[in-house]
């Protein structure tokens, strides 16, 4: 079976490569990923995967057939335990075979008393075996590349090497092959085929075990595996910029509801940050602060989640306002509207009912990948204990009592399998986008620091 599958359509390639850490899949990606998805439809697959194509153009056009552009595929990783499926690129090294030297390793160290010191060096030398072309045809093993890209002393030290699988996922597969092959690639996407995993452990820097994916969804390259590598391998292409650092945010305010001496309750519209972040300065802190010098924010909301928030006007205020939440005597409500357009079927992947109960408890441990900020996983070994209480109220919404606060507390508890099984509408991180996050904060009742009087406040979701 053809690895070169022919893309016959008039469709204009784009100007540039597809900048993989954030995008919107180029027309040309979307048509390959459905003739792929085809394809997939006719395999018999028991497990979710990560796939992805690449659109490639050939310099004298003699490899694809007469079409005018063709395509590439691959999958993350594994497929049912197999690494030689007809129709993809094959892996950058085959590890897998019985008779290579890493399988007969793999068999000897198992017998051996120094097994962790084996294992270990017989995972520096695979990472060696993984040897990555540029677009300039220069060449660079994994272990230099991940030491090259890490400039962080401190990362450096807890990861010496790269997360095992690095060089595994669907990106760097499909550029190595078209490098190798004389191919130009023009873009790429990659999507979910499947129902989304369900594990209990965590492996660091992996972007599959634990996380949340949606089947059909189109998802970025991971930046914990791929990000240095990708960085390395696109040397030599025009590739666009980043969105994130290109999009200018609308300079959205605050709108005060309530305020005294001490304290002030705000209204933070979706699309604000809580403080100063990695997308740029503008913030509810940043903003009071130009109010009022000397506030501080009690608490944070996720920047795409609107409601009602608590600050201080003064130092002593906040640690009081501080000790309530460690004590958990400050009472949030949220009301969030669930995207079951897309929950996945485990037998068919396709969309099937929601069929949680009205109300109930959703307990989850949750852990934070350091090389995957800010994606939160699952991990019942090492999470720390997140507790939500929650009803649904119809018309596919659910009011939510967080009894803990940790980070994407609710959007995990709502989209993972072992919770509600639906995202949140418009959470780009856990489900779908769209226009904004539907997850507003719409109740908070606490002790006022200083009359010792009971404050409520509500304030109805916009949606």
């Amino acid at each position: 079976m053809a690895i070169i599958h022919p893309l016959h359509t008039d469709i204009t390639p784009p100007e540039r490569f597809t900048y993989p850490f954030c995008y919107e899949p180029h027309p040309l990606a979307v048509l390959a990923a459905r003739e792929l998805q085809q394809e997939l439809g006719r395999m018999t697959l028991t497990e979710g995967k990560m796939f992805g194509v690449l659109v490639v153009d050939s310099p004298d056009g003699g490899m694809l057939e007469g079409a005018s552009q063709a395509f590439v595929a691959a999958y993350s990783g594994l497929l049912e335990g197999r690494n030689d499926w007809p129709y993809f690129v094959p892996p950058v090294f085959d590890a897998q075979q019985p008779d290579g030297y890493f399988k007969q390793e793999e068999r000897r160290i198992r017998e051996s008393p120094d097994h962790k010191q084996l294992s270990q060096e017989l995972q520096q030398w695979l990472f060696r075996q993984y040897r990555f072309l540029n677009a300039r045809g220069e060449v660079k093993d994994v272990v230099s590349v991940w030491q090259d890209y890490h400039s962080s002393a401190r990362i450096r030290r807890k990861y010496p090497l790269p997360p095992g699988g690095t060089g595994d996922c669907c990106a760097p597969k499909l550029l190595q092959y078209a490098y190798s092959q004389g191919l130009k690639p023009l873009c790429m996407a990659e999507f979910w085929w499947g129902p989304p995993p369900k594990t209990e452990r965590l492996r660091v820097g992996d972007d599959e075990s634990g996380m949340i994916r949606q089947h059909g969804r189109f998802y970025p390259a991971c930046r914990g595996k791929c990000k240095p590598v990708l960085t390395w391998m696109l040397q030599g292409l025009d590739v666009d910029p980043n969105p994130e650092e290109l999009s200018e945010r609308p300079l959205l305010d605050i709108d005060i509801v309530y305020e005294d001496d001490w304290i002030i309750v705000l209204n933070k519209p979706s699309g604000l940050l809580s403080v100063p972040g990695r997308v740029g300065p503008y913030s509810v802190a940043t903003i009071l602060h130009q109010r009022y010098p000397d506030s501080l924010l009690a608490h944070r909301l996720d920047m795409g989640t609107s409601g009602l928030m608590v600050a201080a006007k003064n130092r002593s205020v906040y640690v009081s306002l501080q000790r309530q939440f460690t004590d958990h005597t400050i009472r949030k409500t949220y009301v969030a509207l669930l995207d079951t357009s897309h929950r996945p079927s485990p037998v068919t992947f396709r969309p099937s009912p929601v069929t949680f109960r009205q109300k109930g408890t959703i307990s989850l441990p949750l852990l934070c990948d350091p090389i995957n900020r800010p994606r939160q996983v699952v991990d019942y070994e090492r999470g720390k204990e997140a507790v939500t209480d929650y009803e649904v109220i119809g018309d596919h919404r659910v009011r939510l009592w967080p009894r803990t606060g940790r980070t994407h507390q609710l959007r995990m508890h709502c989209a993972h399998p072992d919770g509600l099984g639906c995202p949140i509408r418009g959470d780009e991180l856990y489900g779908h986008p769209a226009d904004r996050l539907y997850l507003h904060a719409e109740r908070l009742e606490f002790i006022h620091p200083v009359t010792g009087e009971r404050m409520v406040f509500e304030l109805p979701a916009p949606f």
